[in-house]
């Protein structure tokens, strides 16, 4: 239990889907979780089973929902969904794999790697958008269960702009600094909806017995560090 007049949120990326098995961009793309990610799902409630919940938050997409349904069951609830909570829109890039966008829009994905943040791809969104959209929620949340755990279910980038704007990073360096495996848990206590003190993040225990390391998932900053 957090103590008295901190609000605990577990923040929780949704399962594996095929589509993050074949690394294409899916902001948007509205699939299901994979095997694979009701299994990681219920590893992860089985964890949170003995702990005071009191509401669960998703977005809108099939495999949030999905996920904070599986881990909401223990506590007989039903997720609350919120259209902010969903994944950045990577407009005309969605469902392409990662190599296609990188030779089909070359242009786009250099601006891109070079600052998420700002630029966002023909029809999508940047990263300053998914915080304005985003930060607000939280702060809605948290004044409605203060001093409770709250469980929000969300999105790999989300999380990740999330996390670096409530702890003060500069969100630019959001895609180099932090990473957010399928089903893991981040856990912030919040003094206040402004003040807030990391726990825990990206975890995966649960389902795995030792941390991931840092893949060509992340940006190219990190090709460049042998070098």
């Amino acid at each position: 239990m957090p103590e008295r007049n901190v609000t605990r949120l577990f923040l929780v990326r949704h399962g594996a889907t095929v589509l993050s098995a074949e690394d294409r961009f899916a902001g948007a793309t509205d699939v299901e979780l994979s095997e694979e990610g009701i299994f990681q799902a219920e590893r992860l409630a089985e964890r949170l089973a003995d702990d005071a919940i009191a509401a669960v938050y998703s977005s809108q997409m099939k495999r949030t929902i999905h996920t904070a349904t599986i881990l909401g069951r223990p506590h007989n609830l039903t997720p609350t969904q919120r259209e902010g909570l969903r994944e950045i829109h990577h407009g005309h890039w969605e469902e392409k794999t990662r190599a296609e966008v990188e030779t089909q829009f070359s242009e786009e994905y250099l601006a891109w790697e070079e600052d998420p943040y700002t630029f966002a791809p023909q029809g999508g969104e940047n990263g300053v958008s998914v915080i304005a959209r985003t930060l607000p929620i939280i702060r809605d949340i948290i004044v409605r269960h203060r001093g409770k755990n709250v469980l929000i279910v969300s999105h790999k980038a989300t999380l990740r702009l999330l996390i670096s704007s409530v702890l003060g990073f500069d969100g630019r360096g959001y895609r180099d600094r932090l990473d957010q495996s399928p089903a893991c848990l981040n856990v912030l206590d919040f003094k206040d909806t402004v003040r807030a003190r990391l726990m825990l993040f990206n975890d995966i225990s649960h389902y795995k017995d030792h941390a991931s390391r840092s893949g060509n998932r992340l940006s190219k900053w990190w090709g460049k560090l042998g070098e």
